[in-house]
């Protein structure tokens, strides 16, 4: 590029005025990158102000111009693509890791409800506000909620019950709920349980299968010295 003089009286005059209030005005528009206007507007500054004596070639402007044609088209096709990507977590379950001004970071966990955009940046909505898709850390899978709240809940019961050897059948409700969610568990949810957990389960229904009466049938159990009168 050459270089942007003006040129008065035969000599070379210190002018970059143009330029620099073009350079403020890209400034005052917010963005971080150059915008079309202020590139134009740079471009017709050097037009203006070229050295005469080594004037810059038609070609050399139209390929400068088509440099920034090409960036401006990259840029769009990125905007593109991150708000496509925003808009295929709305109703998914996300994690985001959100630094506060102090530098403190927090785990955001929720639905995203809808997807916002706005200067050029792409915003999940989640309970009523807005994170930036830059703070995304992980999309959680259905599967793995589901086994996940399975694996939690069958913790929690366990934890709550006494030891096996003072069960009673006041505890029966917890057992039997215990029982229906190992029994229903396929061999993706039970992995998210430890052989130690799962022994320890077996051991409390079949305990409490010990000290419940069987009502199946007519018969009753018998007493010691009953007999026929």
């Amino acid at each position: 590029m050459g270089v942007v003089q003006e040129v008065k009286d035969g000599k070379f005059v210190d002018n970059t005025s143009a330029a620099s209030m073009a350079n403020e005005k890209a400034k005052k528009t917010g963005n971080s990158s150059l915008d079309k206007d202020a590139f134009l507007q740079l471009l017709v500054a050097q037009m203006k102000y070229q050295d005469p004596l080594e004037p810059t070639s038609n070609t050399e402007y139209i390929s400068q111009f088509a440099t920034f044609s090409e960036l401006e088209q990259m840029q769009n096709m990125s905007a593109t693509l991150e708000l496509s990507r925003a808009s295929s977590l709305v109703g998914q379950t996300v994690l985001m890791s959100v630094t506060d001004s102090q530098g403190r970071t927090t785990t955001v966990q929720g639905n995203v409800d809808y997807v916002s955009y706005e200067g050029g940046k792409a915003y999940l909505s989640i309970g009523g506000e807005l994170y930036s898709l830059d703070d995304l850390d992980k999309v959680a899978d259905k599967k793995y909620l589901d086994a996940y709240a399975l694996a939690a809940e069958f913790l929690n019961i366990i934890n709550k019950l006494p030891d096996v050897s003072v069960l009673t059948t006041d505890d029966k409700e917890k057992v039997d709920r215990l029982e229906e969610i190992y029994e229903g568990m396929d061999d993706y949810q039970k992995g998210f349980l430890t052989d130690d957990y799962i022994k320890k389960a077996e051991e409390y229904i079949q305990r409490m299968k010990d000290i419940t009466p069987n009502t199946d049938g007519d018969e009753t159990p018998k007493t010691e010295g009953s007999g026929e009168s």
